[in-house]
């Protein structure tokens, strides 16, 4: 009896020490997945499939960490594991974010991916403080080192609060759920926000460092300590996103992504999930990186953008956006078609009015007719044009517009001046020749499509509000420039059928 015993504990042993061995592998396969599926988000042909190729090493991922809470399932100090509560949970994740991925539409899509990061920022927020109760207050650790867990669960609880009530202002002004007035307050109370942050930062160093000390010391802090952290890092997030204008979303979005990448892999170190600790590390540094660039392509350090940023949303109330006095040329639909058809290079720059318009499809069927009478087509993309990074390529890309017709700012910059027609929708700060003319613009520095060096531009606007900035564009009442008023995608449509009758 007691050799039978021996042999079946031997037997267990060696099954569980084979799973952990194949919990490792998958582990190694997914981490592939995520690099190569990475690499393929570098290009727009091989975005999709690298998207895909990303999604399946998650998968595999998944299925490696529920492997592993099997095999330990049966370790002395493991909690119970409820395994009907795990698989309510992949349900409820699987019914939240299925749906709105597959009905969002592009015009709302930054939105979505603001809201997505924050529920990824609040996931770990809540990782850590389960640690912190599972554990006594981090005391009783089952594994170590536990330095690293204290000191992980800590930072996962400040960055990922921080991230997610960012990403939920983030949202709200993308989605324009803020009063105009309100918001427009929120900016012009920056320096009190920032004053706010430094003390509250204060204060979330001091409350970890006191929960990290007692931890070490086997002297549990109350439970209330650590929801005094997650609270004062929620009000960090509020307080950062709060005064930051519209023309710094795309950036902010960028790095409110990266901090949630950061979190969900100090989360990993608490947890010893190498899938967390890879994934994490791969979302921080990959947004950290498109951080410093989208930056770099505003002519603006990030600091400058968190504690110093301009605009306030959608400045109808702002005036006119040529300036007050100001006259501006209004055109017609067979004016415009005409000026096109006979011109040798027309360049369509996209905004955010394309994507509010719907009318990528109509532009490409615009484009079509013009290509074929000799016409060569291009498209000028601003890195900041739109509402977050890569906007405008995966609306136009949605069109199935050329990939290789969409040029980036530093390669189309150079041909304006050889452009006939230059066709601005919506892109109205990312074309503002103040930041290049005006050193007492908010935006002076900024790098913007020189449209304004075109021989003819025709801008489509519903009307002569200004953009997002909430700035006026002196490139509307410009010489060379004519307005065409209506909704994008009807003055587009008009445009077409006066193509077909020339």
């Amino acid at each position: 009896m007691l050799a039978s015993t021996v042999l079946a504990s031997e037997s267990t042993g060696q099954v569980s020490e084979g799973l952990g061995y194949g919990v490792t592998a998958l582990y190694i396969v997914s981490f592939s997945l995520f690099i190569y599926g990475l690499m393929g988000l570098t290009g727009p042909k091989t975005a999709v499939r690298g998207n895909w190729i990303a999604a399946t090493g998650m998968g595999i991922a998944i299925v490696a960490t529920l492997l592993s809470v099997y095999n330990d399932a049966g370790d002395v100090g493991v909690p119970t594991v409820n395994w009907v509560l795990i698989a309510i949970g992949l349900a409820i994740g699987v019914a939240l974010g299925i749906p709105p991925a597959l009905k969002t539409k592009m015009t709302a899509m930054p939105q979505l991916v603001a809201l997505f990061n924050g529920v990824g920022g609040g996931t770990v927020a809540l990782i850590a403080w389960a640690e912190y109760i599972e554990y006594d207050g981090f005391t009783q650790v089952p594994h170590e080192p536990n330095v690293a867990v204290i000191v992980g669960s800590l930072f996962a609880a400040i960055i990922g609060s921080i991230s997610f009530w960012g990403s939920l202002v983030a949202f709200a002004k993308l989605q324009e759920l803020l009063n105009k007035n309100l918001e427009k307050k929120l900016v012009a109370a920056a320096k009190l926000f920032q004053v706010a942050n430094v003390v509250l930062a204060i204060v979330a160093v001091a409350v970890a460092v006191v929960i990290g000390v007692k931890a070490s010391s086997t002297n549990a802090t109350p439970w209330y300590w650590i929801v005094i952290l997650l609270v004062v890092a929620g009000l960090m997030g509020l307080f950062v996103v709060f005064p930051i204008g519209g023309a710094d979303m795309p950036v902010v979005i960028s790095l409110l992504n990266a901090l949630t990448g950061l979190s969900a892999a100090a989360a990993g170190l608490a947890l010893n999930n190498q899938a967390m600790i890879v994934a994490g590390m791969i979302v921080g540094a990959s947004g950290s990186i498109l951080t410093m660039l989208m930056a770099k392509a505003m002519n603006r350090s990030i600091p400058a953008i968190i504690f110093g940023s301009f605009g306030g949303g959608d400045a109808g109330a702002a005036g006119v956006a040529g300036g007050a006095g100001d006259t501006v040329k209004a055109t017609s639909a067979a004016d415009a078609a005409i000026q096109m058809a006979y011109a040798n290079q027309v360049v369509v720059v996209p905004g955010y009015g394309l994507a509010v318009a719907q009318a990528q499809h109509t532009v490409k069927e615009m484009a079509d007719l013009l290509e074929d009478k000799g016409v060569e087509v291009k498209y000028a993309i601003h890195p900041v044009a739109g509402r977050m990074p890569g906007h405008m390529n995966v609306l136009l890309a949605e069109a199935d517009v050329p990939y290789d017709s969409m040029k980036e700012m530093d390669d189309i910059n150079g041909e304006f001046t050889r452009t006939d027609v230059t066709i601005v929708i919506g892109a109205n700060d990312v074309t503002n020749p103040a930041a290049r003319n005006d050193p007492s613009s908010p935006i002076h520095g900024m790098p913007i499509l020189n449209v304004d060096q075109s021989r003819s531009v025709i801008v489509l606007k519903r009307s002569m509000s200004s953009g997002y900035a909430g700035i006026d564009n002196p490139l509307f009442t410009a010489e060379q420039t004519s307005m065409l008023f209506g909704d994008a995608k009807k003055s587009v449509a008009e445009v077409i059928e006066e193509l077909k009758a020339l």
